[in-house]
């Protein structure tokens, strides 16, 4: 399903996630505990960030933080103006930071890889991911004994990552490419071999892998993301994963470019 379903906005006591937009020319993703709300990663200019963020039912004000996790521009391209406007804190790691690509914040908090913090009800525990960037993290949520994945940007799923997203309850995840449309496509050679080598972008059948390893019994919300608009499609997306779920649909969800995906909670 592409975009998913109309939720609303998230309820008291409740695990939700939306997405604003997925893809090549830019990313972010709501997470919120029906009290606290957080952006994760901003990639859109402040107008089109702020239309996207209203079209969920949310101010740029109510946000608690931006958390950021690596600098690439189609994650961290809005980030600092979004965050001066609206006086928001943002929380990166300092490989992150001294990458020059934020300018000036209000407020900024350093990550530790594989340390746990939290924003008032939200746990997170930032995860090192194989990312061709400085210091690339992505993040598992918890609240009120739910928990949330957020996997996108790596280029191989390592023993490490598997491990540190065990027994989540939804999965955000990179979808990126189809190794036959990449090989195939317009792309030069070179960004041919970064975006399919071990430090790019994650493939549908390294997702599938991956999805295997992690388990599927407990995983209520499967979100395809990140799909590359020249070197995958959703439909080979879903040929690849239904498999795994003995043809039931009704879990994939793929997070779109334009129109994002709609709220969705962790029941």
């Amino acid at each position: 399903m592409v975009g998913g379903v109309d939720t609303g906005m998230p309820a008291p006591q409740s695990l939700s996630f939306a997405s604003l937009g997925s893809g090549s020319k830019g990313n972010a993703t709501l997470i919120s505990d029906g009290e606290t709300h957080v952006l994760v990663d901003c990639g859109f200019g402040m107008r089109d960030t702020e239309r996207r963020l209203a079209r969920l039912g949310l101010h740029p004000r109510q946000l608690e933080a931006i958390l950021v996790t690596h600098e690439h521009g189609d994650h961290i391209g809005g980030v600092g103006a979004l965050a001066r406007r609206h006086g928001l804190p943002v929380y990166l790691t300092p490989g992150s930071w001294l990458s020059g690509r934020l300018g000036e914040v209000p407020r900024h908090h350093w990550i530790t890889p594989q340390a746990r913090f939290a924003i008032k009800g939200l746990v997170i525990d930032p995860v090192t991911v194989p990312h061709d960037a400085r210091e690339p993290v992505q993040f598992r949520f918890q609240a009120r004994d739910r928990c949330l994945g957020v996997l996108t940007d790596l280029g191989h799923p390592s023993a490490h990552v598997t491990e540190a997203f065990q027994g989540c309850d939804a999965l955000i995840l990179e979808c990126n490419h189809d190794r036959g449309m990449l090989a195939e496509g317009p792309y030069p050679p070179r960004l041919k071999r970064r975006v399919g080598g071990d430090w790019g972008h994650l493939a549908n059948v390294q997702a599938a892998k991956l999805l295997k390893e992690l388990g599927l019994d407990r995983l209520q919300r499967i979100v395809c993301s990140h799909l590359s608009e020249h070197n995958n499609r959703p439909e080979l997306v879903l040929e690849t994963l239904v498999p795994l779920l003995d043809g039931d649909e009704s879990r994939l969800l793929v997070a779109a470019q334009d129109l994002g995906l709609d709220w969705q909670t962790v029941n």
